[in-house]
């Protein structure tokens, strides 16, 4: 017997982005919890009113990353924020020291 496994894939972009039920069912969550990421500023929604927010690439990863700091570490959502802030310090600061010569590990 063959084994068949079907995925589905929705293509996030600049002319496609999520809105906040998308990226809500893509974390597998509510979209309250998206407002409270907004709120602490893990990711950034494109437009004024929670109807009109868009998402995109990168406010998906970070919401999937954050929904994972949550899981595995029980972390609040500020603790999440501040987590995934340093996070990215370092790693700009990594690719800094790599620029100029040094070892980044």
């Amino acid at each position: 017997m063959k084994k068949v496994v079907i995925a589905s894939a929705t293509v996030v972009g600049k002319s496609q982005p999520l809105d906040a039920n998308e990226l809500a069912h893509a974390c597998g969550a509510e979209v309250e919890w998206v407002a409270r990421l907004v709120e602490v500023g893990i990711v950034s929604a494109a437009g004024d009113r929670r109807e009109e927010w868009r998402f995109h690439s990168l406010d998906l990863r970070r919401a999937r990353e954050a929904r994972r700091l949550e899981r595995d570490f029980d972390a609040g959502l500020d603790a999440v924020a501040l987590i995934l802030d340093l996070s990215q310090e370092v790693r700009r600061l990594k690719a800094q020291l790599r620029v100029l010569g040094g070892d980044a590990e």
